[in-house]
């Protein structure tokens, strides 16, 4: 690694720390706002727990996948799922972010974590299609358990990413299971 590799490197790092301050619209279950870099490590954990599970996924790509799939949230912020609910999509916006926090990485590197997100964003891998159902999963699971608004909408979480589970028996369980976690919050109607 030359000098100026190790400052683009640094530099870059400097620049994602922001992951730990860009809030999400999720709560901890101390009422805290989740960041964008919790989130993020607990679908990498989430995904590393399935490990067993899952022996034909290649996992070092799966934790890869995990941690860069919301790095441009570091320049633009987070956009929650209702908020993006009938909006232009996301995606293309991220991207620009990420490259430009990319940007003054050595080449190779930049490529390689572009491509990644690339992959993510485009889900044309089972390791992709696998971390972004789980992504969906663990983002309901802190929804349900959340410190959470009164007025929060659980019954979105109902219908949210449910066909990214869909191809797996295991993921239609999971999902299923927390599923149930996330109708037990929703509040009895009103008579």
């Amino acid at each position: 690694m030359t000098p100026g590799e190790l400052d683009a490197v640094l530099a870059f790092l400097r620049r994602s720390e922001r992951l730990k301050t860009v809030t999400r619209t999720a709560w901890t279950s101390d009422g805290a706002r989740e960041t964008v870099a919790a989130h993020s490590w607990r679908l990498g954990l989430f995904a590393l727990s399935l490990r067993p599970w899952f022996p034909g996924q290649n996992f070092d790509r799966v934790l890869a996948l995990a941690l860069v799939h919301d790095l441009g949230e570091a320049v633009g912020g987070d956009i929650s799922a209702v908020a993006q609910a009938g909006a232009a999509p996301k995606s293309a916006q991220e991207r620009r972010d990420l490259c430009e926090l990319l940007g003054s990485l050595p080449a190779a590197l930049r490529e390689s974590l572009l491509a990644l997100w690339d992959e993510y964003d485009a889900a044309t891998t089972a390791e992709a299609r696998f971390v972004k159902a789980v992504d969906k999963l663990e983002t309901i699971l802190q929804h349900n358990q959340g410190c959470n608004p009164p007025d929060f909408d659980y019954a979105f979480n109902l219908a949210y990413g449910a066909e990214l589970a869909a191809h797996d028996p295991l993921l239609r369980q999971l999902r299923a299971a927390i599923d149930a976690g996330t109708k037990s919050r929703i509040p009895p109607a009103a008579d």
